[in-house]
């Protein structure tokens, strides 16, 4: 393959659904849940890097403003609402994470279905021929082969990107305890 015939591949938007429609029905049915699986990921993936982004700021800023406009600090009651303003940050931080996480620890069991109907495919074909005939049995392996690596991707990607979150909703959190100071 050519640079010129990689160019036209990324340029041309039907060529990528070609070849994304020909690795599905490579990779068979099990292969199609493993995608929208995965878009769902990432679609969580990306809603909580803009909730970082964009709404943690403002949802901090607010609950610091709240604090400021006290006239004092250091009652029990105040103390109470400064664990309900770093609780309510907390929970909005780490909202959607379980969701990723449940995701990641599914990708490579999806995988394995996929792993385990493309053997089926494979018995079915030695059952019919009454051979072990390679040509007719390599569309069963790649069902079975494919939904296997596919899962792995996803999950290895997924495990990378929902270690920072958590580390990056941690930090978001810590960082704003420190701004509610408790002394007068």
């Amino acid at each position: 393959m050519t640079f010129t015939d990689i160019l036209f591949l990324f340029l041309n938007p039907f060529e990528a659904l070609r070849g994304v429609r020909d690795f599905l029905e490579l990779g068979g049915n099990v292969l199609l849940i493993i995608m929208l699986a995965t878009l769902l990921l990432w679609a969580l993936i990306y809603e909580r890097y803009n909730f970082f982004r964009n709404e943690f700021k403002t949802l901090s800023a607010a609950h610091i403003a709240k604090w400021q406009a006290r006239k004092e600090h250091q009652s029990w009651m105040a103390h109470r609402i400064r664990e309900m303003m770093i609780s309510d940050a907390k929970l909005k931080a780490r909202a959607n994470l379980a969701y990723i996480k449940v995701l990641v620890a599914l990708a490579p069991f999806l995988g394995l279905l996929g792993t385990v109907t493309g053997m089926v495919e494979v018995f079915d074909v030695m059952a019919v021929t009454g051979s072990g005939n390679a040509r007719a049995m390599a569309a069963g392996i790649s069902k079975a082969t494919l939904p296997t690596m596919a899962g792995m991707v996803v999950a290895l990607s997924g495990l990378f990107f929902t270690a920072g979150l958590e580390r990056k909703a941690d930090r978001s959190v810590e960082h704003f305890a420190d701004q509610l100071e408790l002394a007068d």
